[in-house]
C-alpha cells in the first residue's frame, strides 16, 4: 500500500505596516515560526533589515522590507497594491505604527496636536480604507489594527492621543460591519500599557504592564478568529468597562 504524504498548505502572506514597532516585531516572529512570507514596511531601513534577517532565521518563508513614510501616504491604495504585489498577494494586513506624543505640549501647541492626530488617525485611516478595499475585492483576508485602551474614555493625561485612537476604533469597527457578509475580517486590538519604545519614558512597573510578546499573541489570534474588538491582555476589557461607566463626579477626581 502506498503511503500518501500530506502536502503543506500555502504559506500565509503577511503585510506589516510599522514593522519596527515592538508589538509588530513580536507578532512577525509568530508568523515567521509558521513559515509565513512577511513584508515589513517602515522608514528605518537598517532596523527593518535587521528584523527581516532575524525573521528568516526564525523560519519565515520570505522576509522582505519596503521603505515608506506611513504617516504621510501620497496614495495609500497604490502603495498598498504595490506591497501586495511584492508578496504575490496578501492574506493578513497589520497596521501597527503610531506615536504617543506629549499631552502637555499638544494641549498648548496646535501643531503638536495635529501631528498626533495625523499619525494616529488620518494616515492610519487612509491605510485601513485602502486595505478594506483590497481585501473586499479579493473576498478574503484579515485587517488587524492596533488601537489603544486610551480611546475608550477621554482622560486628562492623554486625551489628544486617546481621541485619535477613538476615531480609529470607530473606523475599524465600521469596516468590520461592512465586512460582515462579504468574507474578509477587520479587528481592532486595544492594548493596555505595553513595554515598548513608545513608553520608554514612563515608569513601567506593576501588573498592568504587558510585554510585547503577550500582546502579539492576541494580535495573531485576532487575525484568525474573535470579535471586531479585542483587548490585550484580556482583563483590560473589564477595567475599561468600569472606567467608561464611572460617573463624572467620581471620574473627575481621578488622576488617570
Amino acid at each position: 500500500m502506498t503511503e500518501i504524504t500530506p502536502q503543506p498548505g500555502p504559506r500565509l502572506r503577511v503585510l506589516i505596516l510599522g514593522g519596527t514597532s515592538g508589538i509588530a516585531e513580536a507578532t512577525a516572529r509568530l508568523y515567521a515560526a509558521e513559515g509565513a512570507d512577511i513584508l515589513l514596511v517602515g522608514r528605518d531601513r537598517t532596523k527593518l533589515d535587521t528584523i527581516a534577517a532575524d525573521l528568516g532565521v526564525r523560519g519565515a518563508g520570505r522576509a522582505e522590507v519596503a521603505i515608506s513614510d506611513l504617516a504621510a501616504p501620497a496614495d495609500a491604495a497604490a502603495e498598498l497594491s504595490g506591497f501586495a504585489a511584492t508578496l504575490g498577494g496578501v492574506d493578513h494586513i497589520l497596521v501597527a505604527y503610531g506615536i504617543l506624543g506629549d499631552q502637555a505640549e499638544a494641549a498648548r501647541d496646535a501643531a503638536a496636536a495635529e501631528r498626533i492626530m495625523t499619525v494616529n488617525f488620518n494616515s492610519a485611516a487612509a491605510w485601513c480604507l485602502a486595505a478594506a478595499n483590497l481585501l473586499e475585492s479579493q473576498g478574503r483576508g484579515s485587517l488587524v489594527v492596533l488601537g489603544s485602551v486610551a480611546g475608550d474614555r477621554g482622560r486628562r493625561q492623554n486625551f489628544v492621543y486617546g481621541a485619535a485612537k477613538a476615531g480609529l476604533a470607530a473606523l475599524v469597527e465600521g469596516i468590520a460591519h461592512r465586512f460582515a457578509a462579504t468574507g474578509p475580517r477587520a479587528v481592532l486590538v486595544k492594548p493596555g500599557p505595553t513595554i515598548t519604545a513608545m513608553t520608554a519614558g514612563m515608569t513601567r512597573k506593576g501588573l498592568l504592564w504587558a510585554k510585547p510578546e503577550a500582546v502579539a499573541a492576541v494580535v495573531r489570534r485576532a487575525a484568525d478568529k474573535g470579535g471586531p474588538v479585542v483587548y490585550a491582555p484580556w482583563f483590560w476589557r473589564f477595567i475599561m468597562l468600569i472606567i467608561r461607566f464611572l460617573p463624572a463626579s467620581i471620574f473627575n477626581r481621578l488622576d488617570i
